[in-house]
């Protein structure tokens, strides 16, 4: 059985009250629901308490979720509109303009070669300095190994617009990186 299957089925079983479900479900999301969300806000206490709203939401309208996609695109659809909102509250800056040019990069894995230990600091740093929406789009790609189709359900916005978003994200990382590390 499948994570999704086996999600599916709990999400049914919490529609009708069952808290051994809801308790299941929990430890199956919750250290990548976190980790989403903690790298969107980089605050600990807000990204608990993003992650206990968001599974509030999840036994509220576990019945809502019809299958159209993964049960983890909806459920990293719902944290990450509960992050943006926020990110809202805090600054006045709109977390989802995107005033770049239409550009796409069809290719996900260009930054696998960097994800090693001795540069984690680098790339953690340089994750920091990206826009929100970027930042969303590369977290979801290269950390929960989501395909552009499934990230663009996330951030509720077309696929050619997450290429773009990851396309200008690779190319930030890209001079930030090359100026952390004197390349």
């Amino acid at each position: 059985m499948t994570e999704n299957d086996t999600a599916f089925s709990q999400l049914k079983l919490i529609s009708k009250g069952d808290e051994t479900a809801f308790a299941d479900f929990y430890h199956l999301f919750e250290k990548r629901l976190y980790r989403f969300i903690k790298s969107k806000l980089n605050d600990s206490f807000e990204a608990a308490d993003i992650l206990n709203e968001t599974f509030l939401e999840v036994w509220r309208k576990a019945e809502t979720f019809e299958g159209r996609s993964k049960v983890s695109t909806w459920l990293f659809g719902i944290a990450y509109y509960k992050t943006v909102d926020r990110m809202r509250k805090r600054t006045d800056i709109p977390m989802d303009s995107d005033n770049f040019p239409e550009t796409v990069d069809d290719s996900p894995d260009a930054m696998a070669c960097l994800l090693t230990a001795e540069k984690s600091d680098h790339i953690k740093f340089c994750l920091d300095t990206l826009k929100a929406v970027q930042r969303a789009v590369m977290q979801l790609a290269f950390f929960e190994d989501l395909p552009y189709s499934e990230i663009a359900l996330i951030v509720d916005c077309p696929e050619n617009t997450v290429k773009t978003r990851m396309f200008h994200a690779k190319q930030a990382m890209k001079r930030c990186l090359s100026t952390r590390m004197g390349g």
